[in-house]
């Protein structure tokens, strides 16, 4: 007589010494992480022209990325007016370019203006705030602390000095670079409305073909886990865009009221590098603080306060009405994979960074959801013994 099938899965033997085994998951868990280095280590080279391929068509993907789910909603708006989605976008394309060239030729010729005079006024300005520097170190309640503020002032110097040494002797490095990647940068901005295009067009039908390839009982759990990834992505950019703007404005308006030389020009680059969660606000500190130094200890008290002011504003009120907890990350956590990611893979890391380990985040849940619902690690033992019973 043949022996019948189980059809409690929990009865099985891969359930009680795999899945039921939180040593031989534990010792598996780590095997597959340590396989999975060691073989990337090792055919690492075979993968190194598609690494080549996936660096040339990054930035205008994620350039088109960017853009897709910041104009997303402004075309879905105007596909409800009753044209077609191909209608709406050319009607957004063309709001676009006009507020461009109206850009291109108001604001930009003045911010040009400023930045070149910026760049040629830096090493004065350098000096002039190392000069109020040791002024500074003169004053009476800084006498005990004059020998170490003297040698970070002359190390911070003498890496200044170096940097442009360097820069000097590897001119033509740099030129070359410099050309190599404003063609990289011409070529993305070119692709990048071309792809954008699809991108707004056709999404829906990429997903679907994409869905519709795969078995039909992972379905379910993939439209779930992309629409899920979906969601992380889009609240991200279009709340830290959000945020970055309000910045620059808020900067903006505050460097004009306090006189600070160039104050647009950095409001908008402090916007910009708010883009990067914590650590931008630090970066775009440095030259305003150069700046403010140079005009004089009331500005640089100035700008310090400011930049306490809008701390608070975005910390209290801007940033948990624009991005609430959209990533459910803990801030410990986001600094850890900007430094991780930056010095890894250094712009691209810090810029990518949050919003991969966002979608890995979605897929490992799911994985781990899956596991706890099949697991007797998970359960009571009272629930298992009511599995038992429900069984027999």
């Amino acid at each position: 007589m043949k022996r019948k099938k189980t059809e409690n899965f929990s009865e099985t033997w891969f359930f009680k010494w795999v899945l039921n085994n939180q040593a031989v998951v534990a010792f598996l868990i780590l095997l597959l992480i340590g396989l999975t280095v060691l073989i990337f280590t090792k055919i690492s080279p075979i993968f190194s022209p598609v690494i080549d391929f996936l660096t040339i068509i990054m930035l205008p993907l994620v350039i088109s990325t960017l853009l897709y789910y910041l104009i997303k909603p402004l075309v879905l708006l105007v596909e409800k007016t009753g044209l077609s989605r191909t209608m709406s976008i050319l009607v957004i394309y063309a709001i676009l370019a006009l507020l461009l060239v109206l850009g291109i030729s108001t604001a930009i010729p003045s911010l040009q203006n400023q930045i070149l005079i910026l760049i040629r006024n830096t090493p004065s300005y350098i000096a002039r705030a190392n000069s109020e520097a040791e002024r500074w170190l003169n004053l009476p309640f800084l006498s005990n602390y004059r020998g170490d503020l003297e040698a970070m002032l002359s190390d911070f110097s003498a890496r200044m000095v170096n940097y442009a040494e360097n820069f000097s002797s590897s001119a033509l490095t740099w030129v070359g670079t410099f050309a190599s990647t404003v063609a990289r940068v011409t070529v993305a901005i070119i692709l990048a409305p071309f792809i954008l295009f699809y991108l707004l067009r056709d999404s829906q039908k990429m997903k679907q073909g994409f869905v519709s390839v795969l078995p039909t009982r992972f379905r379910e759990t993939t439209v779930r886990m992309l629409s899920d990834i979906n969601n992380q992505l889009e609240g991200y950019v279009q709340g830290q865009v959000t945020v970055a703007i309000v910045v620059a404005i808020m900067f903006c308006i505050m460097f004009k009221i306090v006189g600070l030389r160039y104050g647009v020009t950095f409001g908008i680059m402090a916007g910009f590098l708010n883009m990067v969660p914590y650590l931008g606000s630090f970066l775009a500190m440095v030259p305003v603080v150069i700046m403010g130094l140079v005009q004089g200890p009331a500005m640089l008290i100035k700008v310090l306060i400011i930049f306490v002011i809008e701390q608070t504003i975005e910390g209290r009120f801007v940033s948990p009405l624009v991005l609430g907890n959209k990533l459910s990350i803990h801030p410990i956590t986001i600094m850890f994979i900007l430094l991780t990611a930056g010095s890894l893979y250094g712009v691209w890391g810090v810029l990518l960074g949050i919003p991969i380990y966002a979608s890995v985040k979605v897929v490992v849940k799911e994985i781990f959801d899956w596991y706890r619902s099949v697991s007797n690690l998970y359960h009571d033992d009272k629930e298992i013994e009511g599995q038992k019973e429900d069984v027999k």
